[in-house]
């Protein structure tokens, strides 16, 4: 391939645009709930459901992500995206008028259910068109989508949320959606899953929404602990969890194996962490620390930044070195994050320069370790596995974040209920989001070497 061949050449040109914007529109929605979530839990009065905003958007896309790769194999993409897309709107608008904290988290798992459905559809897209040269970079290009939501999707909302309502962020957001799909869809159409793979699509789906019904009670029984009630949700939450999620994980996920169960494992676990993170910030600025949502958002806004800018220079080095970095910058991203996070871990001395330091260096970290962890993974699979990649790729960007979500919001209830203070409850989850980081750098020094792409 010539060395002059780009993303945006002739013949992807249109697919690449398609695919930025639908991340951009994913991605603006997801900066904006992270920083008016504070707002919409006040407002409609549920503030111990706090978790909830994200942790059922977060599991939803896991019915959403493998149904999808099922109906792409038997439709192309073009269906797909239009149902994931229509469903994700559908979402916005039951968001804007929720009188509830129940409605709020139905409607996020509509949008959940549609953005799962879009990312496997993107990535599906990315494996079938795009050489392995090009894959890192149009990675990479999914931070240079984060850019407009970075910059002024958490300030933007801020200012929305507390000049005049939390509601209008989700109206505002319906715009770029419609762009998105009258850009997108043309691209998508010409193309067509290859190398369908035949048998458990219904059992998949089975044991997808069985996974996320465990999941739940595993996630409310946590936040009735220590009542009687609360561990047995827990208890009957984990038998549920523990059949689909060894169907539906690469055997030897769970124990980092070599190859692509370590891929997923170092990506699940770094990404959750940097997720949660975020979330749990943003409410302890506005919480303890006294911010406004706009300034909160700001100092969010930082990290997408870094990633953004990150993406782009992988994807220059990818080129350099043929991919044989790119484990290298796996491992040196999940270090960034390690201390990104462990800048903010003790609440009390976190600052807004503290904050804004340890976003930009977390940020570094997922622009390193998030695209190249995707090239990884597709270059470890042969074109008839580019559908399984793509579910088990999104998957591992929902399902854990979903827990770890979940499982943060459970310490901030038990917390509360134990007599301690936000601030300590906030303290003892970020401690659990580094010792997932730390599980997540063990995981990525065994991650199979790529090699060059002459050899792929």
């Amino acid at each position: 391939m010539s060395n002059h061949q780009s993303i945006f050449s002739t013949r992807y040109f249109a697919l690449s645009i398609g695919i930025i914007l639908s991340v951009m529109a994913v991605g603006f929605e997801g900066l904006a709930v992270t920083t008016i979530a504070p707002s919409i839990a006040g407002d409609l009065n549920g503030i111990d459901l706090f978790g909830w905003i994200f942790s059922t958007y977060l599991l939803a896309q896991i019915i959403g992500t493998l149904v999808v790769g099922r109906i792409i194999d038997r439709q192309g993409l073009a269906t797909p995206f239009t149902f994931a897309l229509l469903l994700f709107i559908v979402g916005l608008v039951v968001a804007a008028i929720a009188s509830d904290m129940y409605m709020m988290i139905g409607a996020r798992a509509m949008q959940g259910l549609g953005a799962g459905a879009m990312m496997t559809c993107v990535y599906t897209a990315i494996s079938l068109s795009y050489p392995d040269e090009l894959r890192a970079k149009i990675l990479g290009a999914f931070g240079t989508a984060y850019v407009l939501p970075s910059m002024l999707g958490p300030y933007v909302a801020g200012i929305i949320a507390e000049q005049w309502s939390w509601r209008f962020v989700f109206w505002g957001i319906l715009p770029i959606l419609i762009l998105s799909a009258l850009l997108s869809l043309p691209a998508f159409r010409k193309l067509r899953a290859q190398g369908a793979q035949e048998g458990s699509g219904a059992a998949d789906t089975w044991r997808a929404v069985l996974l996320t019904m465990g999941t739940g009670m595993f996630l409310v029984g946590l936040g009735m602990l220590p009542k009687i009630t609360g561990i047995v949700l827990v208890i009957a939450g984990l038998a549920l969890m523990a059949y689909p999620l060894r169907k539906l994980l690469p055997k030897g996920t769970l124990i980092f194996r070599r190859g692509m169960p370590a891929i997923l494992a170092t990506r699940g676990l770094f990404f959750a962490a940097y997720v949660s993170t975020q979330n749990f910030l943003v409410l302890a600025l506005i919480d303890v620390k006294g911010r406004t949502p706009d300034q909160a958002g700001l100092i969010v806004a930082s990290a997408a930044l870094s990633w953004c800018v990150f993406a782009y220079l992988q994807g220059r080095w990818d080129s350099a070195d043929q991919g044989r970095g790119r484990n290298r910058r796996i491992i040196v991203g999940v270090l960034l994050l390690t201390l990104g996070i462990a800048v903010v871990f003790w609440i009390p001395s976190v600052t807004t320069i503290l904050a804004v330091i340890g976003q930009i260096i977390a940020g570094i970290g997922m622009g390193l370790a998030h695209p190249t962890s995707g090239a990884v993974a597709f270059a470890h699979t042969g074109e008839e596995g580019a559908g399984e990649t793509s579910a088990n790729l999104q998957f591992a960007d929902s399902f854990t974040p979903g827990v770890v979500i979940g499982i943060g919001g459970a310490i901030l209830a038990v917390s509360q209920v134990a007599g301690m203070t936000m601030q300590s409850g906030l303290i003892v989850t970020m401690g659990f989001h580094l010792l997932l980081i730390i599980m997540s750098l063990f995981a990525s020094i065994r991650i199979t070497p790529v090699r060059s792409f002459s050899k792929l």
